[in-house]
């Protein structure tokens, strides 16, 4: 019988991965940003930040694939919700981007630099940007820093049919 080390192909790849090429190449991977938006149904309060790690994932139904910092609060109520909005921003609202970046010093402090109404299933939708879309989550998979989730668009407001913000016009780097 032989004595054989196997070294995965994860392995392999972790003891040769350059970071800085990494790090340049994964910011190269274009990002829109929005606004999520939750709603704590009990404290009947909404809370929000800056998401740009979102895509399409399906056509039929539609679904949304969105990564949330673990960390934050909005996570949790994701979680205890099972719902969120997605905003879509006008490509010259980079400051309303930056309010919704920073740190807050309570639950649903951002929403107060801002006009929205609440969507058709509670969910805050900003009165002035391209549009929003409120999601039901379907799955989600927690791994590292991040929780994935995927979620279902069941309803849908276009405010403003114009170019929409993304994270390379800011000059901002999120990710690598």
């Amino acid at each position: 019988m032989r004595n054989l080390v196997k070294i995965s192909l994860i392995d392999k790849l972790i003891m040769t991965l350059n970071l800085e090429a990494k790090k340049i190449l994964l910011r190269k991977i274009p990002h829109g940003l929005f606004i999520c938006g939750v709603r704590d149904e009990d404290k009947n309060e909404v809370n929000g930040f800056t998401a740009s790690w979102v895509t399409q994932g399906s056509f039929s139904p539609p679904l949304v694939v969105m990564a949330v910092r673990a960390e934050g609060a909005s996570h949790q109520i994701i979680l205890n919700s099972n719902k969120f909005s997605l905003n879509i921003l006008k490509n010259d609202q980079k400051d309303l981007a930056a309010t919704f970046f920073k740190p807050q010093k309570a639950l649903g402090g951002r929403f107060e630099a801002v006009k929205f109404t609440l969507g058709d299933i509670g969910l805050p939708i900003l009165e002035d940007g391209v549009g929003g879309v409120e999601c039901i989550v379907k799955g989600n998979v927690s791994h590292g820093d991040h929780t994935v989730f995927v979620a279902e668009v069941v309803t849908a407001y276009l405010k403003d049919d114009v170019e929409a913000l993304n994270l390379s016009s800011t000059g901002w780097n999120y990710g690598g």
